[in-house]
């Protein structure tokens, strides 16, 4: 593959002061509402008498209407644009998301978490897939790299936010978590609004590219589309049956369950280490790891891309994450755990921009469509699984760690089946860019 011209560099850096900041807002009021339900954690129990293992399944319940209905919102951006689409979702999750401030018992709980995750599916395939329409294979994994500084600021910005609105206990006569949650739903409703005037459905509609821009950035992604379709699966049932995109689901899998695991009792966790109850204290603590995890999505997936061996780079990041995590709890000093979980952060957050160029560089059109739904979705189900087995070894070996340490296994598994990914066919990154 040639280097990249002068000019289709310039029309990517143009595309990503546009795209990218407006897509990473996006994830981060997604992943707030998604993830704040561990900083509720003990405020919500406390006042609803849900018990801990009707807590893990109404946290982890979300995953399994997401999971089911990936796919179908996936195809349906792929035939009405991300405009509408992407609009609808976060507009509908962000009401829901402002309704757990009515989940007063375990039967409320249990359907505003369903619903929720029925509203948000297709949210984070959808923009894998959009990124495939705006950027080239050599600039794909920096682009995800940026858009993956979403989860490390929910909780660098969210975590304080979360923190505070807890604390706001008894103002207007509602308990902290209901402050929480209306608050930060209402936040992702007004953007899915802002959503539907400012995006574009691709290079072609966007009146901020010249015709010159648009035509060699549409020409490029033409030709890396006939190249992934020639050498990968062409169909949406054959991208679904297709052994390689299964094996990109079971790692996606693994590292979802490593990212659940952590972040829905990380509050809890990091409030057990400083002797104090989850409010703003807490939550400046908890964003140290997803400092690092910034630096860490930033950095990891350039030296990957510059590396030319994304595949040996992800293995050892997630290798590390899942040493992170079974270190966090081998440790009896409250700053090494905090720093055991800075490397687990930094380890499962940043290796998932450098995944995601596995599947993008192999499955094109449609099949990209279907098959990255189909990875997010499987992969979404690590979510439903986490804590409850968490909870279940927890209580099987009668030990706090012992869930940590189960997951800081299956996180270990991942990093191997990584190594064990066949060389693609697919476009190489290009020689300008690994020397950058």
């Amino acid at each position: 593959m040639p280097a990249p011209s002068a000019s289709l560099q310039a029309t990517i850096s143009k595309v990503t002061k546009r795209l990218l900041p407006f897509l990473l807002l996006m994830y981060v009021l997604a992943f707030l509402d998604r993830a704040n339900v561990g900083f509720a954690k003990k405020a919500f129990q406390a006042d609803t008498g849900i018990s801990d293992a009707a807590f893990a399944l109404g946290a982890s319940i979300f995953f399994l209407s997401y999971a089911l209905l990936e796919v179908p919102s996936n195809i349906i951006m792929h035939k009405v644009g991300a405009r509408i689409w992407m609009a609808r979702i976060m507009v509908t999750w962000g009401l829901i998301s402002a309704a757990m401030m009515f989940a007063h018992n375990e039967f409320t709980f249990y359907v505003l978490r369903v619903l929720l995750g029925a509203a948000e599916a297709g949210f984070f395939p959808g923009v894998i897939f959009y990124l495939t329409l705006w950027f080239p294979s050599f600039a794909r994994g920096r682009a995800m790299g940026l858009f993956y500084f979403g989860a490390p600021l929910a909780f660098i910005f969210g975590s304080p936010l979360s923190g505070l609105l807890l604390d706001w206990h008894g103002l207007g006569g509602l308990h902290g978590w209901q402050w929480m949650f209306m608050v930060e739903g209402l936040l992702a409703t007004v953007v899915g609004v802002w959503a539907y005037f400012y995006l574009d459905n691709k290079p072609a509609d966007a009146k901020w590219l010249s015709a010159e821009e648009k035509d060699e950035l549409t020409r490029v992604l033409a030709a890396e589309e006939t190249h992934k379709t020639t050498h990968g699966p062409a169909h949406l049932l054959s991208a679904m049956r297709n052994m390689k995109v299964l094996h990109f689901a079971l790692i996606y899998f693994l590292i979802q369950m490593s990212v659940y695991g952590v972040v829905f009792y990380l509050p809890t966790q990091v409030a057990n280490l400083l002797g104090t109850k989850v409010g703003l204290q807490v939550g400046f603590v908890s964003a140290i790891p997803w400092v690092c995890a910034l630096v860490a999505a930033y950095v990891l997936p350039r030296m990957a891309d510059a590396s030319g061996n994304r595949r040996g780079y992800a293995a050892a990041i997630l290798a590390v994450s899942g040493l992170g995590i079974a270190a966090s709890v081998a440790t009896t000093s409250p700053a090494l755990a905090l720093i055991a979980l800075c490397f687990a952060a930094a380890g499962f957050i940043s290796v998932q921009p450098i995944f995601w160029t596995f599947p993008t560089d192999y499955l094109g059109g449609v099949a990209a469509a279907g098959g990255i739904a189909l990875i997010n979705s499987l992969g979404a189900l690590g979510g439903f699984v986490a804590p409850n087995v968490k909870t279940w070894a927890e209580a099987a070996f009668a030990s706090q760690a012992a869930g940590l340490y189960v997951l800081a296994g299956t996180t270990l598994l991942g990093a191997l089946l990584i190594l064990a990914i066949g060389q693609s066919r697919a476009l190489p990154v290009a020689p300008a860019t690994r020397r950058a």
